[in-house]
């Protein structure tokens, strides 16, 4: 246990150089610190679906415990995590010949009575953002996801995605500008 604790203070880039070292128990530190996170980036990108995104979320951890030399210890761990995230998602979307169909059928119809306003007032709310996200396509929906949901900073999406800073900003910008003027209402919960 002590060991463990040991582990548990060190930084990302430290443990990814235990763990290519050799030391296994570094990967479980930072499955600890980032499986929880990650799973929700994966559940929100692959349809709602949280059978697929355990699924995704154990695929991504065993090739890293079968690779551990593509980690690059001079990256920032969770960015290059989401990347590699990104790029599975991406994979599954082109092995899904019906996407937008298979998203549609992930959306769970929840028991009105159970909720106060508010509370419908935001699966109203996510229910719409969702369908715009769909149209929007599955770029959009990274970025909203990575920037809203995850609360990466653009530098850190840029990287995800493999492209300018700038690129992300004004993807962003107009990205919100359509969501929020189609949302009506909603627009100030999409600013926050």
């Amino acid at each position: 246990m002590l060991f463990r604790k040991s582990l548990s203070g060190l930084s990302d880039e430290e443990l990814v150089i235990r763990f290519q070292q050799g030391e296994g128990r570094a990967l479980d530190v930072l499955y600890q610190r980032y499986g929880s996170p990650l799973l929700r980036f994966l559940y929100r990108m692959l349809w709602r679906d949280a059978q697929r995104a355990k699924d995704a979320l154990q695929d991504i951890f065993v090739k890293v415990l079968e690779r551990p030399m593509q980690v690059d210890p001079a990256r920032k761990f969770s960015t290059w995590l989401y990347a590699v995230a990104h790029n599975y998602c991406k994979n599954e979307y082109r092995k899904e010949a019906n996407r937008d169909a298979a998203m549609l059928n992930q959306i769970i119809s929840p028991t009105h009575a159970d909720f106060g306003g508010d509370q419908m007032d935001q699966i109203i709310f996510r229910r719409a953002l969702d369908k715009l996200l769909d149209e929007e396509g599955e770029l959009a929906r990274t970025i909203i996801v990575l920037r809203y949901e995850m609360d990466l900073e653009l530098d850190e999406i840029a990287s995800v995605l493999n492209c300018p800073e700038g690129t992300v900003k004004s993807r962003l910008f107009y990205l919100r500008q359509r969501l929020a003027q189609s949302l009506g209402p909603y627009k100030i919960m999409l600013e926050k």
